[in-house]
C-alpha cells in the first residue's frame, strides 16, 4: 500500500470545519467539483472543460509544498459534512504578502463555509503574513462579501485572466492588513 506524503503546514480549526493539507483521496472530489462551470468561471486558473488528470496533478503539486502556494482542504468530515467542500489556498508574494484563492462546491454556496475557511485562515495567519490580498471577479459578489466579511479592505478595480472563460475578467481587489 502506497504511503501518503504529509505536507507540513498546520491544520486550522474553524467552526464548522478544519482546514487541512490535500491528500491523494481528494483528487476525485477535486475533479468532480472543479469540472463544474460555475466553480471555473469563477476562477483564474481552472479550466473548462476539467481535463482527465489535471485534479491528481493538481492535489500531488499541493502535496510536495514545494511552490508558491500552500494549499488547504475544507473538511467538514468530523462535524456530519463532507471530506472536502472546497479548497483555500495562499500564493507567496515578496515582502510577506500572500494572495488568498478560494472556491466552494456549489451545493455548499451561501451557506457561509467561504467565510468561516477565509477568517480562520487569516485568524492563523500560517505563513506569517504582513498582508494578504484577495481579488474577485466582479460579477461573484458573493465572493467580495466572504472578503469584506473577514475585514478585508476594497483597494480597487482591475482585470484578470479566467482561463475557463478564454476572456480578461474585471476584478475587484481587497487588502487585510495582519500588522
Amino acid at each position: 500500500m502506497k504511503q501518503e506524503t504529509i505536507v507540513a503546514q498546520p491544520v486550522i480549526e474553524a467552526p464548522r470545519m478544519i482546514l487541512r493539507p490535500l491528500r491523494a483521496s481528494d483528487a476525485g472530489l477535486v475533479a468532480l467539483y472543479a469540472s463544474d462551470r460555475r466553480v471555473s468561471e469563477m476562477t483564474t486558473t481552472i479550466p473548462h472543460p476539467y481535463p482527465p488528470g489535471a485534479a491528481e496533478g493538481y492535489v500531488a503539486q499541493a502535496m510536495r509544498n514545494d511552490g508558491d502556494e500552500a494549499v488547504w482542504a475544507m473538511d467538514a468530515h468530523d462535524f456530519g459534512g463532507a471530506e472536502l467542500m472546497g479548497i483555500i489556498t495562499l500564493k507567496r508574494m515578496d515582502r510577506g504578502q500572500s494572495e488568498i484563492g478560494y472556491w466552494v462546491a456549489p451545493a455548499m454556496w451561501n451557506t457561509g463555509f467561504a467565510s468561516e475557511a477565509v477568517g480562520a485562515l487569516v485568524a492563523a495567519n500560517p505563513l506569517d503574513n504582513t498582508t494578504i490580498f484577495g481579488s474577485v471577479f466582479q460579477d461573484n459578489p458573493g465572493s467580495a462579501r466572504v472578503l469584506t466579511n473577514a475585514g478585508f479592505e476594497y483597494l480597487g478595480d482591475a482585470e484578470a485572466f479566467s482561463v475557463a472563460r478564454g476572456a480578461k475578467v474585471p476584478t475587484w481587489t481587497y487588502l487585510k492588513r495582519l500588522r
